[in-house]
């Protein structure tokens, strides 16, 4: 059976496209860009070309042509125009819109051959940083107001993940040139998300040091027994929803009790960081508010 969603409503299409209900509304009644169907109760519905067409029209909108110009347009003009305007400048947007359907559509071809347009004029770390950190955010907005499925979600963060391993592995294969300090990147109990701990291990390998990547949803005895093979350790501890807020400073007052002996620092980062008290922070024990301001420390 097919499960791709194709029909949606018009706050499904505001939430992707960015472009308020009302202004929609306005927009489809004075200049017909969208056709949308009815339900009996008089329900706007929206099927994928109609999404894709707002999506094109949204980026020649922001960049300066008016819906009455962009109205008179052939249907079949306006992704040539689209294609004209693309430059450095706006690669980021289409590129987060062209994500977005593939996506929408689980459409592997589309994701990467936006990516390999993007790769012709970005590195790796550009991409990620300027396309992936804002598409991931929307895509968590997009799955708290039910526009998208987990099923979205888990697609589209695989095929980011994919990115991630594959120019991990290019690092991986160069020798260390700094020695000073081992990191061992791990996600607490319970914890599943991985994709911005996997970043970071990228990066923490651009920077030349050696990484130990275990993974998720790690218990503190098992990072404790890493004492025995390392010396001069730097945890780096990714907290997206786990510990719980009411949990978090119990687990940071744990690890400070179990590794009181050790000189190893822990750093950490993610949502639920905003709920350790401050007072339980030090030069050992340091938290970073995003993968930018982590990095910018190593």
């Amino acid at each position: 059976m097919n499960n791709i969603k194709s029909v949606f409503s018009i706050k499904d299409l505001e939430n992707l496209s960015g472009i308020k209900a009302h202004t929609i509304r306005i927009w489809e009644k004075r200049y017909n860009i969208l056709e949308p169907m009815r339900t009996d109760t008089n329900i706007r519905l929206y099927d994928v070309a109609n999404l894709q067409k707002l999506l094109n029209i949204t980026l020649l909108h922001d960049h300066g042509y008016k819906i009455s110009k962009i109205s008179r347009f052939p249907k079949e003009q306006i992704p040539q125009i689209v294609n004209e305007i693309i430059t450095k400048k706006s690669a980021k947007s289409h590129a987060i819109s062209a994500f977005k359907m593939a996506m929408m559509n689980f459409d592997q071809t589309l994701f990467f051959s936006t990516y390999n347009d993007l790769l012709n004029e970005k590195t790796f770390r550009e991409i990620f940083f300027e396309v992936f950190i804002p598409l991931i955010e929307e895509i968590g907005i997009l799955w708290q107001n039910n526009t998208i499925s987990p099923a979205h979600e888990h697609f589209i963060s695989y095929l980011i993940k994919q990115k991630v391993l594959i120019n991990t592995e290019k690092l991986q294969m160069q020798e260390p040139i700094k020695n000073d300090t081992v990191f061992i990147l791990y996600l607490p109990l319970n914890e599943i998300h991985e994709l911005g701990l996997m970043y970071l291990n990228y990066e923490i390998l651009l920077q030349g040091y050696k990484t130990i990547f275990l993974g998720e949803s790690v218990p503190i005895e098992c990072i404790k027994e890493m004492n025995v093979h390392f010396d001069n350790i730097t945890f780096i501890c990714y907290m997206t929803v786990e510990p719980s807020p009411s949990d978090i400073n119990n687990y940071v007052i744990q690890l400070k009790d179990e590794f009181k002996n050790f000189e190893h620092k822990f750093w950490f980062i993610g949502r639920m960081i905003e709920n350790i008290d401050p007072k339980l922070l030090d030069n050992q024990y340091q938290s970073f508010h995003s993968i930018l301001e982590l990095t910018h420390n190593l």
